[in-house]
């Protein structure tokens, strides 16, 4: 659910906005649910590692689940931006306290099975979100797309409750106060600035400037104050362990350029084969199958093999997958995009196993909320990252490709045809109005600057490359063969 409330609400916008109003204010619907999330993943990670797993996650949940029903009641734009940064609070608690859990209570041996379970969902989640979202917006109401959460929620809830017996051997520490406070304040900032630069200000004014540099100030601030605090948010001295450190710097990396291509993927299907948002986000579907089975082979093998073995399978999948639709026409078939998916989800499906376990190889239970909710935060760092540059690439590619094409023409050959948001025009009700040549024209345009944007992602790609080789033998050992004893 936490996972899924980062990418569900945008296929919804539209619907909301045209009901609720406010379309000035729309971007903080998005905005208030991810840097909540963000900020308190950290927080919570540290949390539940000095009180215990359970109550954190309880809290999370029951908080999720207010957010989400207020969500769904919420009058005007206003109000549901603040209920949605109500319910990050608690998708923030959830993401990587779920993870902990796993790790506390299977053994080594077993871990594997479950966090490519986990992983699975999490992959899958990233995919589903906006296509669940247009379904239940289009057929029932927008409102249920926050209601979706209540039956799941409480049934969750239930489990957990009576279900998880937690053990109770936690470790007292000082909550650093100072550090959780300038840590939030450092990744609003940066939030804010990467969500409305170049949208509601221009990247040179005054306010994103501000932004940046209060982010700037802050994190600075923020580095010295857990440099000498007794029990920091994030111990920065995990980072000199070699394989922390290598997957934390993967999940910043996969984050940022798998999230082009569930945004990407659907535009483009729904400007060269034409159809609903719906039905242009069940082309994902592939892709998300791709993952699933990375993430289980992932999670099956890293007891047999090492790490960064496993890693290598996954990043030159990626890589090819990624390469591959960066050749992308209108001219490729469906036949053809599938299979390019299947190998790009493949490749990313193994992070979402193999990276939080990574993150908490051979550390104590103390630690392992930390280094779990590092990842997480990362990750999820690393979309918001990726979706603001990728975003500027592809609008400022198509921008170019668009004039170029009408160059010449009369009015630009554009006269009541607006741009501003391209996918929209893909809509049958709209895509009937576009004379043939033209809509010809800008579907080369889009198809042009989407496959550019996604060789560009090639760049981080090959900085994974690298950083995989840097990651180290390590590799899961079953618990048997610690203390000796035959597997």
């Amino acid at each position: 659910m936490s996972a899924m409330d980062n990418t569900i609400v945008a296929t919804a916008m539209g619907t909301i906005v045209s009901d609720l109003g406010g379309f000035d204010k729309f971007v903080w619907v998005t905005s208030a649910y991810m840097v909540t999330t963000m900020a308190g993943m950290p927080i919570f990670g540290k949390l539940s590692d000095m009180y215990g797993r359970k109550r954190f996650f309880i809290f999370g949940l029951i908080v999720f689940l207010l957010g989400s029903a207020l969500c769904g009641i919420a009058q005007s734009i206003v109000q549901l931006s603040i209920y949605r940064a109500i319910q990050g609070i608690g998708g923030g608690a959830l993401l990587p306290i779920a993870f902990t859990i796993v790790f506390d209570i299977f053994p080594p041996e077993k871990r594997g099975k479950m966090t490519g379970l986990l992983g699975a969902v999490f992959g899958s989640a990233s995919v589903l979100g906006p296509l669940l979202g247009a379904y239940i917006t289009e057929y029932i109401s927008w409102h249920w797309v926050f209601y979706v959460n209540l039956p799941i929620g409480l049934v969750s809830l239930l489990l957990i409750m009576r279900a998880y017996k937690e053990s109770p051997g936690h470790v007292e520490q000082r909550i650093d106060w100072w550090g959780a406070i300038t840590l939030v304040v450092a990744v609003v900032s940066l939030m804010f600035a990467l969500e409305l630069g170049g949208k509601e200000y221009a990247w040179d004014s005054v306010p994103i400037v501000s932004l940046f540099a209060s982010f700037v100030v802050f994190f600075i601030l923020f580095f010295i104050i857990e440099r000498k605090a007794k029990d920091p948010i994030i111990s920065f001295w995990l980072f000199k362990r070699r394989l922390f450190a290598t997957s934390q710097l993967l999940a910043l990396l996969y984050g940022a350029t798998f999230i082009i291509l569930t945004v990407y993927i659907p535009i483009y299907v729904q400007a060269v084969f034409g159809g609903s948002a719906t039905n242009a986000g069940l082309i994902l579907t592939p892709m998300m199958l791709g993952s699933v089975a990375g993430s289980a082979m992932g999670g099956i093998f890293q007891t047999k093999t090492s790490f960064r073995n496993l890693m290598i399978i996954s990043v030159f999948s990626f890589l090819a997958g990624m390469y591959l639709l960066g050749g992308l026409t209108p001219e490729t078939n469906r036949a053809l995009l599938t299979v390019f998916m299947i190998i790009a989800g493949f490749g990313v499906g193994f992070s979402f196993s193999l990276l939080p376990t990574a993150s908490t190889y051979d550390l104590e239970p103390r630690y392992r909320g930390t280094a779990t909710s590092t990842n997480s935060f990362l990750r999820s760092f690393g979309m918001t990252i990726g979706i603001t540059i990728f975003g500027s690439i592809q609008a400022n590619v198509f921008t170019d490709k668009i004039k170029t094409a009408f160059q010449g023409m009369n009015g630009g050959g554009m006269a009541g045809i607006d741009m501003s948001n391209p996918q929209q025009i893909f809509q049958a009700d709209k895509r009937a109005l576009i004379p043939p040549d033209i809509l010809n024209k800008i579907i080369h345009a889009l198809s042009e600057s989407i496959a550019f944007t996604f060789m560009a992602a090639l760049i981080p790609i090959v900085l994974a490359v690298i950083i995989v080789f840097l990651m180290g033998n390590a590799r899961v050992v079953p618990a048997k063969q610690k203390t000796g004893q035959p597997s």
